[in-house]
């Protein structure tokens, strides 16, 4: 059986809610705002139970916005951007497992009912997100692709990284969340089922990542948001438990040029404020909270990050690139993730 066939049994007839989870990996730990709490009550209960994300893939400034769902199994997350982006938006999940996407398809006009929507604004189709070229997707015809734990579970995970460059419009990005090791897991731990299957073994090394994604077109994978995973089953501990692991949310932009770390030009933004739900702070990446009004130095990426993609309107831009200043500190290439240990939740998700 290969991996694609071992994944989709795992998903497909093993687990039947989250609460089969063996372990918190594929599970969402992220305070969700409140806004978001009433669009997640909008979702049918079947559709609700069988998701296995482990983080919350919303970025801002969706509406009308065309979304890519990368493994978008049972359509939690679909369904909850279909309202987001609204009527004139259009989300497309992708997913293998038949199981899952029988489910996703089944509440369609129930969801299309619920939001109020004159015609569903969502679609599903079967297929492997290491192949998206087979599917017919246009090139550049996506603003943004999301992906909830589910890259770590692609055999060939540059693939899948090189596909969502080709199918992103300039400027738009992948913002997805996923599992990663703090290193590589060995061969005979790839090859167990239940831990690959369990958003474990099929983990990327942190380090091994960012160099698909420079590959792959992306030069400055951007972190997001980060967590310690802790493994609370003991037989999966004594086999895995030597190799930490983190739910880590990137946000990867599609724009040419950019360069392979934070070069100092001397340039800098201010936020006007405007963005629903971040009025008052918008949070570019783990490291730039930007605060309405107040004058924020940036390197080159990050200006262009916000001046070459949607979130222009809402930025006042200083300075150019005629200048440049050397490197800004703290861009190193050390463990990028926090070790501090959170509370987990207990056991598997509920």
């Amino acid at each position: 059986m290969n991996t694609n066939d071992s994944v989709k049994e795992y998903y497909g007839k093993v687990l039947q809610s989250s609460g089969d989870l063996q372990t918190n990996a594929c599970c969402t730990a992220t305070d969700t705002p409140h806004h978001l709490k009433q669009l997640l009550a909008n979702i049918h209960p079947e559709v609700a139970a069988r998701y296995y994300g482990c983080g919350l893939v919303r970025p801002d400034l969706l509406l009308g916005m065309r979304v890519l769902d990368l493994g978008s199994g049972s359509g939690r997350d679909c369904y909850l951007l279909s309202q987001l982006v609204g009527e004139q938006g259009y989300v497309l999940g992708v997913d293998m497992t038949e199981e899952q996407l029988a489910v996703a398809d089944r509440h369609l006009e129930w969801h299309r009912q619920k939001f109020g929507f004159a015609k569903s604004n969502v679609e599903f189709r079967k297929g492997y997100i290491e192949h998206l070229d087979q599917l017919g997707l246009e090139e550049n015809s996506f603003d943004i692709i999301v992906s909830n734990c589910v890259i770590n579970l692609s055999p060939d995970k540059e693939a899948v990284l090189r596909e969502a460059y080709r199918l992103l419009k300039p400027g738009g990005e992948l913002y997805f969340s996923d599992v990663y090791a703090d290193r590589r897991v060995p061969a005979e731990l790839v090859k167990d089922k239940v831990l690959y299957g369990e958003c474990l073994s099929g983990a990327l090394y942190w380090n091994d990542f960012l160099n698909l994604a420079k590959r792959a077109g992306f030069p400055d994978p951007r972190l997001v948001e980060d967590r310690p995973l802790a493994i609370e089953n003991q037989q999966i501990l004594v086999r895995i438990g030597h190799i930490a692991f983190f739910s880590a949310t990137y946000r990867l932009f599609k724009l040419d040029g950019l360069e392979s770390h934070c070069e100092d030009y001397g340039q800098a933004v201010v936020y006007r404020g405007g963005i629903a739900h971040a009025e008052h702070r918008f949070q570019l990446d783990k490291h730039h909270l930007l605060e309405k009004g107040r004058i924020f130095p940036v390197c080159g990426n990050s200006y262009r990050m916000l001046h070459e993609s949607r979130f222009n309107p809402y930025f006042d831009f200083f300075g150019n690139t005629d200048t440049h200043y050397g490197i800004f500190e703290g861009c190193g290439s050390t463990l990028p993730f926090d070790k501090t240990v959170q509370q987990p939740a207990s056991g598997g998700c509920c």
